[in-house]
Parts: C-alpha cells; sequence; structure tokens
C-alpha cells in the first residue's frame, strides 16, 4: 500500500486515493479539512529529493501555475517544499485525460475537436502573455470534465519566455510525439513552440492517429525534423479543408512559419467557425485539392500498354511527346536542377515582394512620435514607463558619476527625429557589466522588496499568492531566487502572500432556471457570473441549460461560474390555439387576435359562431407569447403560449355578452320593464351545425 494514503500533510490535508503517476511526482485525491474541500496533491517522488534539476522543475511548476489564474488552467492553492517532503496543492479536477477521450473515441467529430482547441489556446494564451511557455502540451496533461470543459495542467518544463529557454539535449524533456522540431534540437523556445504542439493535438483528434510514430523516441525525434506527415484529409476526408490548413500551418517546421500567437490561432479558428467552408489564403503547400498524378517512364511500361501509348496519347501525355520522334522525351538531371533553382529564385522574389508589402502596410499603420529622452532615468523607469513600446537595446558603460543603473546615453537622441512606435532604441547604461545579483526580500513587505529590486536595477513584478503560512503582504520568494544573477533591467517575480483564502460556497442548483435569477444567487454568494449564449439550445431563451463549475460544487468566494445560457433561437415551433365560439350567438362577431400587445391582422377575421363552433389559430415563434382574442371588441380568451415545451394554457375566459337592439331613452326615475317579442331561432338546412364539436380545453 502507498505510504500516503490515509496519511495527513501539516494537519490538514487527508489523503485518500493515489489518482495519477508522473515521472517525476504522484498525484493524490486529498481531502482540505480546513477549507473543506475536494483537492489534489503533487507530491515528488522519495528518489528525487536530492535531485536539484528535479527539485528545481518542481518548484517552477509550482511558481508558473501560481502566476496564472484562467479557468482553463488548472489552480494551485498551497505550496510545501520541505526536507522531507515537497508538494503541491492543486484543483481537483473530476474527469479524464483528453489522452484516454481520444483513445476511447478514435476519430473525433471536428465541431467537438474545434470546441477542445479553442480552450486550450485560451489557456496557452493567457500563459504566454503572463511569459510563460508550457513546453510539454500533450493529450496526457490536458484535463477533460464532464460538462466539457478543458483544465491545462502540468507545468513542470515551462519556462519563462524573457529567460534563456533552450531545451537540454540530454536529457528527454518534453513528449517526443508532440514536441517542435526547434525543441528536439535544442534551439531556443518560445511560444511558437506549445503552438506546434496544439497542432499535432490537432491533427490526432481529427485523424485518430499521430503524424509521427516510430519504434523509438530517436526515430520520432528525427521524423518531428525531417517528415512530412500525410495531409489530415488524406486519412479523414471529411474534415473541412480549412481546419486542415489551420492545422498544418500550426505544424510548420519552421516557427516563423506558425501562427505568431495563440491569439491569431483562436482568430483564425473563430473564422473557421463562422464559415466552415472558408478556404484559408496559406499558399499551396496547405491545399492541394488534386491528387498528385503519376506518370511512368516509356521504358518501364509493358510493350502492349507502350504501344496504346502512341497510339491514343492522353491530353496529358502529349505535353512530352515530341512531334517529330513520337516518343516521350527524356530530360537529362542538369535539366531539372536548373528548372528547380529558376523556380525557387521565383519564389523568394514573391515572397520578399510580399514581406515588403506587409511591412510597408504595418508601418503605415504605426504613428510616429518624438524619441522621448530618457538620460538621467534609470533603465527600471524606461521599462516601466513606455507607453509607445519602444525595443531597448542595452549597452553598459562604466561612470563613476554616475549612478549605477542611470541611462548615460542614447541612439537617437532625444528629440532629433520621428519615430514609429514600437521601434528599437539604444541606451548605454552606466554599470560595470550587464548582470547584477537578485537580493534576497523574502519576508520583506511588498514596498520593501519592489524597492529594493529597483536599487538592483531590476523591474519587480510583484505575484499575489495563496499562503497562510506568510503574512498577508509579505514576500514568500522570488523569481530567479536570491543569489542569481540577472540581467539589468530585466524582470524579478515576486511571490506575495495575499493572506488567508476566501470562504467556500456551494454552488446551488441553477439549472432551468432564468439567467436573472441565477445571477442573483450567484452574486449573492459572492461568485463572478459569466454568460455563453447557445443557439442550438432547445430551452425557452435566458434559460440556464448548464454551468461551469457544477451545481453542489464547493467554491471559493470569487469564482468565476460559467452558465450556458439558451439563446431562444433553438425553440422556434409551430403552435396551434382552438377557440371554442358562443354558439348561441345570431348572426356573425368580429374576432380580433392580439399577439403581446399588438394586433395580428392576419388572424383577425368575421367569424358566424353558428356555422362552427371552434376556431384554430396558427402561431410560429419562440419563448412566451401572450394571446389575447376579442369578439366585437370584448375580451372573450387569454391564453399563453410556451413555444420550448409547445404548450398553450387558457389562462382567462369571458362570457361573450350578445349586444341587444332597441330604442335607446332617456334615464327614468321610476325603473321600467321592457317586453321584447320572443325571438324564433332559424337554422338554414343548407348550413346544418356540426353535431360534434369538442372544447380544445376541459
Amino acid at each position: 500500500m502507498d505510504k500516503y494514503i490515509g496519511k495527513r500533510l501539516d494537519g490538514r490535508y487527508e489523503i485518500h486515493e493515489l489518482i495519477g503517476v508522473g515521472g517525476m511526482a504522484n498525484v493524490y485525491r486529498c481531502n482540505d479539512t480546513v477549507d473543506d474541500r475536494e483537492v489534489a496533491i503533487k507530491i515528488l517522488k522519495d528518489e528525487y529529493l536530492n535531485n536539484e534539476e528535479f527539485i528545481r522543475r518542481f518548484k517552477n511548476e509550482s511558481k508558473a501555475i501560481a502566476m496564472l489564474s484562467h479557468p482553463n488552467i488548472v489552480k494551485v492553492y498551497d505550496v510545501s517544499f520541505g526536507d522531507m517532503i515537497q508538494y503541491i496543492v492543486m484543483e481537483y479536477i473530476d474527469g479524464i485525460t483528453l489522452k484516454e477521450y481520444i483513445d476511447r473515441q478514435g476519430i473525433i467529430e471536428w465541431k467537438d475537436v474545434l470546441h477542445l482547441t479553442t480552450q486550450i489556446l485560451k489557456a496557452l494564451q493567457h500563459a504566454h502573455e503572463c511569459g510563460i511557455v508550457h513546453r510539454d502540451i500533450k493529450p496526457q496533461n490536458i484535463m477533460l470534465l464532464q460538462d466539457g470543459t478543458i483544465k491545462v495542467t502540468d507545468f513542470g518544463i515551462a519556462r519563462f519566455s524573457d529567460k534563456a529557454t533552450r531545451t537540454m539535449t540530454d536529457q528527454a524533456i518534453g513528449s517526443v510525439h508532440y514536441i517542435a522540431p526547434e525543441q528536439a534540437r535544442g534551439d531556443v523556445t518560445d511560444g511558437k513552440t506549445d503552438i506546434y504542439s496544439v497542432g499535432v493535438m490537432l491533427y490526432e483528434m481529427l485523424t485518430g492517429r499521430l503524424p509521427f510514430d516510430g519504434d523509438s523516441a530517436v526515430t520520432v525525434a528525427l521524423m518531428q525534423l525531417q517528415s512530412t506527415p500525410k495531409r489530415p484529409r488524406e486519412v479523414n476526408p471529411g474534415i473541412p479543408i480549412g481546419l486542415e490548413q489551420i492545422t498544418m500551418k500550426a505544424m510548420q517546421k519552421q516557427p516563423a512559419d506558425r501562427y505568431t500567437s495563440a491569439a491569431e490561432m483562436l482568430s483564425e479558428l473563430e473564422r473557421f467557425r463562422l464559415n466552415p467552408s472558408i478556404v484559408f489564403d496559406y499558399g499551396k503547400s496547405f491545399v492541394d485539392n488534386q491528387p498528385t498524378k503519376y506518370v511512368s517512364n516509356i521504358k518501364d511500361r509493358p510493350k502492349d500498354e507502350e504501344t496504346e501509348t502512341r497510339t491514343k496519347p492522353e491530353k496529358e501525355d502529349e505535353r512530352f511527346a515530341d512531334d517529330d520522334d513520337d516518343y516521350i522525351k527524356e530530360h537529362s538531371p542538369v535539366f531539372y536542377v536548373v528548372k528547380g533553382v529558376l523556380i525557387a529564385a521565383v519564389l523568394v522574389c514573391i515572397v520578399f515582394f510580399v514581406l515588403a508589402l506587409v511591412q510597408a502596410f504595418n508601418s503605415n499603420q504605426t504613428k510616429d512620435v518624438d524619441v522621448p529622452n530618457l538620460v538621467g532615468k534609470t533603465l527600471v523607469e524606461a521599462k516601466e514607463n513606455n507607453p509607445d513600446n519602444f525595443v531597448f537595446e542595452v549597452n553598459s558603460k562604466f561612470d563613476q558619476s554616475k549612478t549605477i543603473g542611470e541611462i548615460i546615453a542614447q541612439e537617437p537622441a532625444a528629440g532629433s527625429m520621428k519615430v514609429k512606435q514600437g521601434s528599437t532604441i539604444t541606451l548605454t547604461v552606466n554599470g560595470t557589466d550587464t548582470e547584477v545579483s537578485v537580493p534576497f526580500v523574502t519576508n520583506y513587505n511588498e514596498n520593501d522588496a519592489s524597492k529594493a529590486l529597483r536599487d538592483k536595477t531590476l523591474v519587480p513584478q510583484v505575484v499575489y499568492v495563496e499562503n497562510t503560512k506568510t503574512p498577508k503582504g509579505y514576500t514568500i520568494d522570488t523569481f530567479p531566487a536570491a543569489g542569481a544573477k540577472a540581467t539589468i533591467g530585466s524582470t524579478v517575480y515576486i511571490y506575495v502572500a495575499n493572506g488567508s483564502r476566501n470562504e467556500s460556497v456551494e454552488i446551488p442548483s441553477i439549472i432551468g432556471t432564468n439567467i436573472e435569477e441565477a445571477r442573483s444567487k450567484l452574486e449573492e454568494l459572492g461568485l463572478t457570473v459569466e454568460t455563453n449564449y447557445m443557439d442550438d439550445s432547445k430551452e425557452a431563451k435566458d434559460t440556464v441549460v448548464s454551468s461551469s463549475p457544477l451545481p453542489y460544487g464547493k467554491v471559493e468566494k470569487g469564482t468565476v461560474v460559467t452558465l450556458n445560457v439558451s439563446s431562444g433561437k433553438g425553440d422556434k415551433r409551430s403552435v396551434e390555439v382552438y377557440v371554442d365560439l358562443p354558439t348561441y350567438v345570431q348572426g356573425s362577431v368580429e374576432m380580433t387576435v392580439i399577439v403581446d400587445g399588438a394586433i395580428d391582422s392576419s388572424q383577425s377575421k368575421t367569424l358566424i359562431p353558428a356555422y362552427n363552433s371552434t376556431y384554430t389559430l396558427k402561431f410560429e415563434g419562440t419563448g412566451i407569447k401572450n394571446i389575447v382574442v376579442q369578439l366585437d371588441g370584448q375580451i372573450y380568451r387569454e391564453y399563453t403560449i410556451d413555444f420550448s415545451l409547445g404548450a398553450v394554457t387558457n389562462t382567462v375566459t369571458h362570457e361573450y355578452q350578445q349586444a341587444t337592439t332597441g330604442v335607446v331613452t332617456e334615464p327614468q326615475t321610476e325603473p321600467q320593464t321592457i317586453v321584447t317579442e320572443p325571438v324564433t331561432e332559424i337554422f338554414d338546412p343548407d348550413f346544418p351545425m356540426e353535431e360534434n364539436n369538442y372544447n380544445y380545453y376541459d
């Protein structure tokens, strides 16, 4: 039996069961007895407690996730880095890995693939904007909840994008089936590395198989570097062309050929979602609607086939025929080399021309601004106050009369010219070199820690972390750690405790209720509400169809609850209303139909109740409508129609009062009795009364 099951960590985390085994850590389902909620705890394996590299990676994961706050990224609640045990307390995810889902489903419907990939990219967009590259995106690190929500996990080999980010080539970091070519080579990695991995997952979900597979990790890695996979539509012809193009662009070997960011790829997926028949202008390398035709050498054909070819040439083969000798002409290898060089030269010219146009377009979109005066400021001040997004190239030069970190020269000079926003300015900064040691600021308050970093010409970036062991507002740690070398002007992350956790609340039952009622209930509990309208729902307009997290789950106050709400576009139905008419009425009546306060002239008619005891009204619509039927201006019947259910309710019934004929006299002081002649009912034999007319309502 596992030695941790049944134990309690730090007096609060009761370990119930082992739910995951990884390369460097195990994951357990636990109960947090203080906050009364289920959590997942990742514990570093005992054999790695003395391994500095694994400890670094383990700590790096906690720091990376602590910086992130996104509904599609697993949350970190607490960390502990002791000598005997090191663990991370995370959000408990009740679901399966995306890998398990792919294995069960095989090929996944492209609409579902779109839904899943969009969530993954939103998580990565947030991480990249925070300066974190995951570097190990694969289906095994993606959790899928029952309601279809995605959670990205395992930032164990994540890197901060402003640091040197080279993969260690002597270690198997990242999964080789999803690893980007530059990562396999040990080159610099950035957000485009994660985009490549997303492309591989897209390919796997759409086709049911990996783009590259082999007998060994080395074989697969070489294929990632050198081979081109089959187009997804060759494996699964049901994939739309546009989605195939997106997949192949994300999987380009050169990072520059991929999407520039997760946000750009999300934008293209949205364009595809709005128009699934779209074909992107990515170049011929992504789309080939005509199958490749192979024309074999005539020498390799059987003689009967050769004869047939000469006597009945097809148009496609005729272009290879020599008019004089009537045989297929063969060219020397030199011909094809020269031809290839010429084609390549033409393509290069076209590419440079397009790039020049793009650059010219971009430059026209960027504002011209004056070069600011940065001399005398510190590099930290220049970076923290940079509204025009200038790029600073820093050179170091020592001047004993100046403060360390002070800018002593710049090129171009202040006010010397107009430049585009985002242009590069070269700064000469006072210092003996360009690196300083990160100061020790643990247990400093936030202001003092930030000042200590600025004094070292470093840019502080505060990250608030849930922690009950360190007083609120005081520093827990920094990244890079104290004593590490950092470039002047680079960012140092300060992890500051934000005190005790928020109070836990239980999400109430809100499915099936109106959005306003659900919002009111959730906001009263201190939760934040986001809405997502669904056009395909059959529920009535503004009805809550589902939520994430699900009802009855315990979450912290302030948690974002996403409500999936029916837009009402999917509940359009045709409903018939049967109006029973007063058959005792002689002659005709004017029926007026009023729908939600407006007269429906198409259904307002003159009727003779004696001929037909029931009249049918037909309505088509969505949501709920109120119907009023008047006879000769009198309110006769009122109905409510719920189109989502196809149900009709008779809410009000009035007796029709037939108007009497006679002479109207002045009011009398004495009551009078009016005597009228008996009325004889006359029935026309050509229009007999129906014997069986049933009322629609009891």
